[in-house]
């Protein structure tokens, strides 16, 4: 498909006004009452939880956080990136993960009670630890309660204005239409939030999850984690797309080549988190150090091992495969299950990353707050992403490559 010609910045695309185009699915106010009912039941469980076992409950509810929020934060990550290149296979998703970004005010508020309990979360956080511990001592410059509190204000304040920015934008485009000046507004924001995006979420991954480990680093542990989130956010996207393909408006845009685009795109994607994950094992198993072989040997015992299997197996070899083939990416049933079955191994991904750090080597033991923290976090998730999805119509209706897509098929 070409690019609609946009020589002039006064030369505009209107936004298309056909009814059919502005219709949302009737199955998204069910999901959203079934997942408020979820997410109660949740976190009526983790209250439970609190009383029984606080730590355990506060371990788990991290793992249940970082899931949802990896979520958001990649749906954010693919929709800059699509401002940035353009093309078909974002515009038919596209406002499936604006609404994933528009639960960043929810997920923001759920980061409080990590907050409260960072002390029973962090050992750098305890000052009797960090006391009897020179390593602490050494990076308490940097590992402290304060500067912690301040760095991620500042990720949140960046997210915040970037989803802000690029949702309220799109809105724009559905009303006023498009020409050649807001398509460069869009390409403007895109590349530095691209880059504050990848500097902001460094930060984070290592605020929230290498630092529960603290005398251990990795240097490729940032790109790891975003990685796991691009791959997680365009599975949640698609995902969504499969569901609602059937049902207008998508039921009258959505062909067999935008799926095989999005099919290639999560097969890239797979590719980049397996590389960062096996170029992070070969560097500290060829380095062999004391301070860095700790990490592996927590995650390769004790039960956590077959973990390790089920991620190489299920999350890389299973879907590298299965996306290799042209006719599953053409399908949107199967191209669905591969993008679901990503979303689940990106769960046991974020656990197998998170809940060894807390064992001391210890083995496997699955919790009943983990599936509880799961749902609780989840179900408000959903419900929030569902309530905005049905806000605005399922596809940008000024975006130019729509308008064209429409027009050649003769709407």
């Amino acid at each position: 498909m070409s690019t609609p010609d946009l020589n002039a910045a006064t030369q505009v695309v209107r936004p298309l006004t056909s009814p059919a185009l502005r219709e949302i699915p009737e199955g998204l106010a069910r999901l959203q009452s079934r997942a408020l009912v979820v997410g109660g039941a949740g976190l009526l469980l983790c209250g439970v939880g609190l009383l029984v076992d606080p730590a355990r409950l506060l371990q788990s509810y991290l793992v249940a956080w970082l899931y949802w929020s990896g979520l958001a934060l990649g749906a954010l990550a693919v929709v800059l990136l699509q401002f940035l290149s353009g093309g078909a296979w974002g515009m038919i998703i596209r406002r499936i993960l604006e609404a994933a970004t528009r639960t960043l005010p929810l997920l923001t508020l759920l980061f409080l009670p990590l907050l409260l309990g960072m002390e029973t979360l962090y050992p750098w956080a305890r000052p009797e630890e960090v006391a009897a511990d020179p390593i602490l001592q050494h990076k308490a410059a940097y590992l402290n309660v304060p500067f912690f509190l301040a760095r991620n204000a500042v990720y949140f304040g960046v997210w915040l204005v970037l989803a802000w920015l690029v949702n309220r934008w799109s809105a724009e485009q559905d009303t006023a239409g498009s020409d050649l000046g807001r398509i460069r507004r869009f390409q403007v924001v895109s590349a530095p939030g691209l880059i504050l995006y990848v500097l902001t979420m460094t930060f984070a991954s290592v605020d929230w999850v290498m630092s529960l480990e603290p005398h251990w680093f990795s240097t490729i542990y940032g790109p790891l984690h975003m990685a796991g989130h691009a791959l997680g956010g365009l599975a949640l996207g698609i995902t969504v797309l499969v569901l609602l393909r059937s049902k207008p408006p998508l039921s009258q845009v959505v062909r067999a080549d935008h799926l095989h685009d999005l099919g290639k795109l999560l097969l890239a994607f797979v590719m980049v988190w397996a590389y960062f994950s096996f170029s992070q094992y070969l560097i500290i198993w060829a380095g062999n150090l004391p301070e860095e072989i700790p990490w592996y040997l927590r995650r390769l015992q004790g039960g956590w091992q077959w973990m390790g299997l089920a991620l190489l197996l299920a999350h890389f070899v299973l879907p590298f495969f299965l996306l290799l083939s042209r006719g599953l990416k053409r399908s949107s049933p199967l191209l669905g299950r591969v993008a679901v079955l990503v979303l689940v191994m990106h769960y046991v991904d974020v656990y197998w990353l998170t809940v060894p750090a807390f064992g001391e080597g210890g083995p496997l033991r699955p919790h009943w707050l983990d599936l509880a923290a799961a749902a609780g976090v989840g179900g408000l998730w959903v419900a929030w992403f569902a309530r905005h999805l049905r806000m605005r119509p399922l596809l940008p209706l000024g975006d130019p490559t729509l308008v064209e897509e429409m027009s050649d098929d003769g709407a």
